[in-house]
This record gives C-alpha cells, sequence and structure tokens, in this order.
C-alpha cells in the first residue's frame, strides 16, 4: 500500500468520526451538544479533508509540510473539542503519520512522543487512573495507535524511496540506451568508412590504373591496352558485387564467409593471377560480424598481393575450429619489409580484427613472398 492509498484511509477516518458525531446528535445521545459546537465540529473536520486534498495535490516543501501539519493540528484540536461521542481523540494517531511523512523519521517520533505525553498527563487528572481498566485501556489502545501510524508512515515513506529509486533507474536506463545508440550509429559509420576503403575504394582504384594503363598503352601495344581494359571491367563488375553485398548487409541478409570468399576470388581469378580456396570446418558458430571481419581482410590481403606485390600465385584456406576460425592468404610475390610498410591497410585489418578480439600476423621478406594470418575466436556464446 503505497502513501497516496493511505491518506485516503485518513479521509476516511475523518468521515467516519464525522457521521458517528453526526449519529449521536440525531439519536439524542450527546444532549449536552449546542448547535455550535456541532457546527465547528462538522466545519473542522471538512477542513480537514479540504488540507488532505490541498496536501495531495500541491508540491512537497519542509516548509508547506509544516504549515499543513501545524493546520491539521489546530484543526484536530477543535474537532476533539466540538465532538459530541468523544470518538475524535482516536484521531490523533494520525498526525505523527502526517509528520513522518513529511519531514522525516525524527519528527514523526516527536509527534508522537509529545501526544502521549499529553495523553499520560490528561490520564493523570483521573484520581487513581493507573487502577481504572478504561483508563488503561484506552491509554494502551492510544499507544498501540500510534506504533501502527508510525509503523504505515515508515512503510509508506519506503514505498515512496523505492519509487524514486526505480524511476530514476528508469532514467538512468534510458540514458544509457541513448548513448548505446550513438555509440551503434558511430561504430556503423566507421565499419562503413572502412568497407568503403576495404573494397570499393580498391577497385576503383584498380580501375583508374587499368584504365591509365590502357591509354598509355593504346598506340605501343593494342593487345596490352585491351587486357587493361578488361582487368579495368572486371575491377568494375567487381566493385558492383561489392555494393550489391553492401546492401545486403543492410537489408540483413544471411552471410555466408565461404560463399564470399569463393565469389572474391573467383572474380580475381585469371591466368595472370591465380587464386585456390580451400575451406575446411563449419562457420555458424561464428557471428556475422566476425565473419565480415574475415572476408575484409582477404579482400585487403589478395588487392595488395595482386597490386604491389606482383604475385600470380595466391592460396587462401580458411579453417573454421571449435576455438577459433583462421584465415590464411599467402602469396608468391615480391614480399616487404614489414616493419617499413605502409599504405598496404595492414593498421586497417589489425584494427578490424582487434575490436573483435581477434588478430593478424603479417609474415614477409623480400623476395620471399607475404603470409597473412587472421585468427578470430569463436563468441563466448556459441561455445
Amino acid at each position: 500500500m503505497d502513501a497516496p492509498s493511505l491518506r485516503w484511509m485518513a479521509s476516511l477516518l475523518y468521515g467516519a468520526v464525522l457521521l458517528t458525531g453526526l449519529y449521536f446528535v440525531v439519536a439524542g445521545l450527546a444532549p449536552d451538544a449546542g448547535a455550535m459546537s456541532v457546527a465547528v465540529f462538522v466545519a473542522a473536520l471538512l477542513a480537514l479533508l479540504g488540507v488532505e486534498q490541498l496536501d495531495w495535490r500541491g508540491p512537497t516543501t519542509p516548509r508547506r509540510a509544516i504549515v499543513l501539519l501545524a493546520v491539521r493540528m489546530l484543526l484536530l484540536a477543535a474537532v476533539n473539542a466540538a465532538d459530541p461521542g468523544g470518538f475524535a481523540r482516536v484521531l490523533y494517531v494520525l498526525m505523527p503519520f502526517f509528520a513522518y511523512l513529511s519531514l522525516g523519521r525524527w519528527a514523526g517520533h516527536v509527534v508522537a512522543a509529545a501526544y502521549l505525553v499529553a495523553a499520560v498527563l490528561r490520564a493523570g487528572s483521573v484520581p487513581d487512573w493507573w487502577a481504572d481498566p478504561e483508563t488503561v485501556s484506552d491509554l494502551m489502545m492510544f499507544f498501540i495507535g500510534l506504533v501502527l501510524a508510525l509503523a504505515a508512515a515508515a512503510f509508506a515513506a519506503d514505498q515512496r524511496r523505492s519509487r524514486l529509486r526505480a524511476e530514476q533507474l528508469v532514467s538512468d536506463l534510458r540514458r544509457a540506451q541513448r548513448r548505446v545508440a550513438e555509440l551503434s550509429a558511430a561504430a556503423e559509420r566507421n565499419r562503413v568508412a572502412r568497407d568503403i576503403h576495404d573494397s570499393l575504394g580498391h577497385h576503383l582504384t584498380a580501375i583508374s590504373v587499368q584504365l591509365a594503363k590502357a591509354q598509355a598503352f593504346r598506340d605501343r601495344d593494342a593487345a596490352v591496352a585491351d587486357r587493361a581494359v578488361a582487368d579495368a571491367h572486371r575491377a568494375a563488375g567487381r566493385a558492383l558485387r561489392e555494393i550489391r553485398e553492401s546492401v545486403g548487409v543492410l537489408r540483413a541478409e544471411p552471410f555466408l564467409l565461404a560463399v564470399a570468399l569463393g565469389s572474391l576470388a573467383e572474380g580475381l581469378d585469371d591466368p595472370g593471377f591465380r587464386v585456390r580456396l580451400e575451406v575446411s570446418g563449419s562457420e555458424s558458430a561464428h557471428d556475422r560480424a566476425g565473419l565480415e571481419a574475415l572476408y575484409r581482410v582477404a579482400q585487403e590481403a589478395l588487392t595488395n598481393a595482386r597490386r604491389h606485390a606482383a604475385a600470380d600465385r595466391v592460396e587462401v584456406v580458411l579453417r573454421c575450429g571449435d576455438a577459433d576460425a583462421v584465415l590464411e592468404v599467402e602469396d608468391n610475390g615480391r614480399g616487404f619489409a614489414v616493419e617499413a610498410a605502409a599504405g598496404t591497410g595492414l593498421a586497417g585489418m589489425r584494427e578490424r580484427l582487434a575490436a573483435l578480439g581477434g588478430s593478424v600476423r603479417v609474415e614477409s621478406a623480400p623476395g620471399r613472398g607475404t603470409r597473412v594470418v587472421a585468427c578470430l575466436p569463436r563468441p563466448a556464446v556459441a561455445r
């Protein structure tokens, strides 16, 4: 039960005391009740009902809480003084409840102690009150009522704190979700940028080189120029396939690394640049992001082998095991000094795999060809 429900219970108590007092007057059980005292009794209880509505709808501030608590105490004193039936005393247990709920635990305990002392002093006006069962019973019931009121206020305060914590958690969660969405968007932009560099950029560069070659040999060697134009045409076809694959990625179509590598090898393979592909194991346990990263590594390595290494034979091996997936791309080109390499996309390959917990190793030396080994661990959730 929350604080608003408990406040409505207080209003019900006001109503019950009001109806009981009026019954006593109508039934003639309070012959000493005058019209003025009855009017004060009714007006004060109606005012208390209005205070509850005002408290429920207004903002909560310490100053406002103190004013409303003081108004309640004054109105309750008026109700008790004019009560024709003598039942209004039960409402005093509500004051510690309101003090606790609006001003804190210490305020509730202070008000409860003050009313308990007042009740004991009032009982002390009765001769030998400690021997009067009715007086002792009234004190005991009043004490129990104060304890229950404080317990109810403590429960309502805990409920309110829990609700505020829950609202704060929801707010924090929404902020976290927005932050994740922003980071995801940034990561996707970076991924798209890498894809453009690793795929379409390479193909466009190859087309430009081949067309320049065709133009240079157009008058000197028509056969060389024709081959260059054919190579440019094949590069344009590969670029078109890459665009279609990127559209497929955006459409969340299935990505099969073995099939993608097959298409890549087929597109690059020609009499002057032989590509052999070997695939073993199942890639089903690996997520799409990891498989795409391995594909980009193969694409980068094959592009470098064709463009920079003067290689005429490349072997691509993909092994998908229980613990990881390993991609090897080895060419018979002229090789290079790895530590002095620049502009070959090695940094991009390493960055792509490192983001997924994988690694890229490049083995090469002048005159000895190049071997690129990419290793990607199997996602933990799939193990």
